[in-house]
């Protein structure tokens, strides 16, 4: 009992600064900070946020925060619906912005930036039918518009704080605090929780509507929500950078996943394979359809040595994680 009451009184509040008033992440992981100061019952984080939709934040004091959270940003779209113009403002948006944030964090003496990245800088995922595992030995490609806006920003954000990242020269690995700035870039599969957009709401959808649902057994890394802050907090409080992969534990199946959704509420999902080669079918067609059937039944997943120890921040199962969205 004494040894846990002097490590409570020698742990530092530290202050953070979290950037994007509407994000999805940025909300939750304040959200998160302030719970786990009440479960703990001390502040042993303080939070602020900003919104960067105009210049105001330009004028907003950096100083005396240990780590800024670029939340702002844009999210992945539709290519075939983007102008040239909406490309612009993604590179403005995720690049630039995210650049010019951390520069201004730096001059007033952060110590951690944490940038979320994402799995699209690899690429698509692989077609119905077929596996694609990402290994520290996968590059980056850069074709795609939106992963190339996220690889452009990484590749920045690394030259401003060369010389601070310690040896972390392979994907994984940690940098050694105290050298000046580092940066923390999360290369995030898809996310998901309560209040998350993208595919899940689409899926809860698909799960409250239909008695059926094909049984395909795909891959894909995820990760909860608060599995994901829980991630994040252990980067602020190690004060480290580097290039992350977070994951939940355990990889997910759309079916699987369907199926956790319906029972979250008390229905029932038939998995049937009878289904499949409807999907089979449908991922072949060209256009829209083709796109959206590989895309929801493809697999694209992390290499499990590259997420470090998730026992360490998966604080939920896939059940659990959904049954808390879902509640």
């Amino acid at each position: 009992m004494l040894f846990l009451v002097i490590a409570w009184i020698g742990m530092k509040m530290k202050r953070i600064l979290i950037t994007g008033a509407s994000s999805y992440i940025g909300t939750s992981l304040e959200r998160y900070l302030l719970e786990y100061n009440a479960s703990q019952g001390g502040e042993f984080y303080r939070v602020d946020r900003i919104s960067q939709r105009d210049s105001s934040w330009e004028s907003v004091d950096f100083s005396g925060y240990d780590a800024v959270f670029q939340a702002s940003g844009i999210a992945h779209v539709d290519t075939g619906a983007v102008t040239q113009e909406q490309q612009a403002l993604y590179y403005q948006v995720n690049c630039e912005l995210a650049v010019a944030t951390a520069r201004k964090a730096q001059q007033a003496g952060v110590g951690l930036f944490l940038y979320p990245s994402s799995i699209i800088v690899y690429g698509d995922s692989a077609p119905y039918g077929k596996r694609r595992v990402i290994t520290p030995q996968t590059p980056a490609d850069n074709s795609h518009f939106y992963g190339n806006s996220k690889i452009r920003a990484e590749e920045e954000l690394l030259r401003l704080t060369a010389g601070n990242q310690g040896d972390n020269a392979a994907p994984g690995e940690e940098a050694r605090a105290g050298r000046g700035m580092q940066a923390a870039i999360l290369r995030l599969p898809m996310v998901y929780g309560k209040g998350s957009r993208g595919n899940y709401p689409l899926l809860a959808k698909l799960a409250d509507k239909l008695p059926f649902f094909p049984d395909v057994q795909n891959q894909r890394s995820m990760i909860y929500i608060e599995n994901l802050c829980e991630f994040v907090r252990q980067r602020i409080e190690a004060g480290q950078g580097g290039l992350y992969f977070p994951q939940n534990a355990e990889y997910t199946a759309t079916s699987r996943m369907v199926r956790e959704i319906a029972a979250a509420h008390g229905k029932k999902v038939y998995l049937l394979k009878g289904l499949n080669p409807l999907v089979a079918l449908a991922s072949r067609m060209p256009g829209r359809i083709g796109a959206l059937a590989n895309k929801a039944f493809g697999s694209l997943t992390y290499a499990r040595n590259m997420s470090g120890n998730m026992e360490d921040y998966c604080l939920y199962d896939l059940e659990e994680s959904i049954r808390r969205t879902e509640q």
